[in-house]
């Protein structure tokens, strides 16, 4: 079991909890880690900026890019170039509905909102829930200048609502849906919004004359900004569910949530970071501790903020050349002293459907998090990879669990396999376990987010020495 006390693993339950709430986007969840890191004494860099002399031993730091991706480090006291990384990695983006760039129709007599499918989400489980749209917004400012903004409507201002079983008997053998006709969420009724001195909601033969959203919704979205209408050039929005995470279950030890893929490795990975740095170890540490946090996993991570891009090998390249600008080998010699966990959550057996599982490898809630293992490198996981994080497991009393999926199932993939491609870089597969994934609201156990924490913490701490007895080229 676990040498955590029942104190801390709820603390880290609850703060969990309170990231998600806070988190109904992938720019939310990295402001909320941008304000935290800052508050752990990291600075902030900018890619746009020279790193050349900025970067220190013993200096914590961070940048994003997108603003829905970020990447935080500390600097060992005796780091040196050609040094190597101890890196955690998970993504910040789950399966939703983003707003199209037209997104204004109208239905029988219903102000509807267009919207595009991202990642492969469970849509059923998006219907009849209260929905809002959060994420950033470009406003023009009083210079002529843009900025980016963000932005949650923090109640139910959407719905997807379902066919009554009256009209369609066939739902009762199975509900099926088209993804471009019966998923558009209802804003409001035409007469409402007209009658609410909403006039341009009217229908009009004059098609060119139309705004691309509907105003009513505009109008709402300036309202949480305090800016005009005409001061918001575009945005990115995606739907999110209003109700809250909480904690659930009889006994307490279950998080009902949206958004734990993966938002749970993501938290997990921050506070790990921060809570290793809490004693001295640091100034003894020769590597560098590093967590990138990407986007767009969902759809397959090739965008300059996914982790399909050279995001982290411009990173590194860049932290190296900041102590050495000669270069030389050290950027090759640090990936080879290198390791990275690839986190994201894994699938927990079903108590209904427990034979969509291989037999020996059923992780359950509450045993602590699962490593991922792929005979067709659809998670990087080796031999070599899993010893290391076994030894420190086994350190710490933090209990581990093993997943692979049936031969005759297929198995999704995670940022590992590319990441560890391009860079040539050690990794191993983990995650906590999860129910319902890619479902609007997910189950994840209360006790596996702290032994997670404590096993990024440990990790962090313990793997520059560890790496010097493992022998294996």
């Amino acid at each position: 079991m676990s040498s955590l006390t029942k104190s801390q693993l709820q603390r880290q339950a609850e703060q969990l909890v309170d990231f998600v709430n806070r988190s109904p986007s992938p720019f939310h969840a990295v402001d909320v880690c941008r304000k935290w890191l800052t508050g752990a004494q990291f600075t902030e860099l900018k890619e746009k900026q020279s790193w050349q002399n900025a970067i220190r031993p013993n200096g914590r730091y961070f940048f994003t890019r997108n603003g829905s991706s970020i990447v935080a480090f500390s600097v060992g006291g005796k780091f040196r170039p050609g040094n190597g990384i101890s890196l955690v990695a998970a993504h910040t983006d789950s399966p939703c509905f983003k707003l199209k760039p037209v997104s204004r129709k109208t239905g029988s007599g219903f102000l509807q909102v267009g919207v595009q499918v991202y990642g492969g989400g469970l849509w059923h489980t998006w219907f009849d829930r209260d929905l809002s749209v959060a994420g950033r917004v470009m406003v023009r400012d009083a210079n002529g200048g843009y900025t980016s903004r963000l932005v949650s409507i923090d109640e139910p201002i959407m719905r997807i609502p379902s066919l009554a079983i009256h009209l369609d008997r066939s739902l009762a053998d199975g509900f099926k849906y088209n993804k471009e006709t019966h998923l558009t969420p209802i804003l409001a009724t035409i007469s409402k919004a007209v009658n609410g001195a909403k006039a341009d909601e009217a229908p009009t033969n004059s098609e060119a004359k139309k705004p691309a959203h509907h105003p009513i919704l505009l109008e709402r979205i300036a309202n949480e900004l305090s800016v005009g209408v005409a001061d918001i050039f575009d945005f990115e929005l995606c739907l999110y569910d209003t109700q809250k995470a909480v904690i659930g279950g009889i006994c307490k030890e279950f998080i009902y949530s949206a958004r734990l893929d993966n938002l749970n490795s993501s938290y997990c990975a921050i506070e790990g970071l921060i809570n290793s740095l809490s004693g001295d170890s640091a100034k003894e540490d020769t590597h560098i501790r590093m967590v990138a946090l990407f986007d767009n996993e969902e759809v397959g991570s090739t965008s300059a903020y996914g982790a399909n891009s050279a995001l982290i090998e411009s990173a590194l390249r860049r932290i190296h050349n900041s102590f050495d600008s000669n270069g030389g080998s050290h950027f090759e010699t640090s990936i080879a002293n290198s390791y990275m966990i690839s986190s994201d959550v894994t699938h927990a057996v079903h108590p209904n459907y427990s034979e969509k599982h291989e037999e020996n490898h059923r992780p359950e809630l509450q045993k602590g998090p699962g490593i991922k293992v792929n005979a067709n490198q659809r998670y990087a996981t080796t031999a070599v990879t899993s010893t290391i994080l076994k030894d420190i497991a086994s350190r710490h009393g933090i209990p581990l669990q093993e997943f692979v999926v049936r031969n005759d199932s297929p198995c999704g993939s995670t940022i590992g396999p590319m990441l560890s491609a391009q860079l040539g870089l050690r990794t191993v597969d983990i995650g906590n376990p999860l129910l319902s994934m890619h479902s609007v609201r997910e189950v994840c156990g209360t006790d596996d987010v702290g032994m997670l924490v404590s096993l990024f913490e440990h990790f962090f701490v313990d793997f520059a020495a560890l790496d010097a007895k493992i022998a294996s080229d």
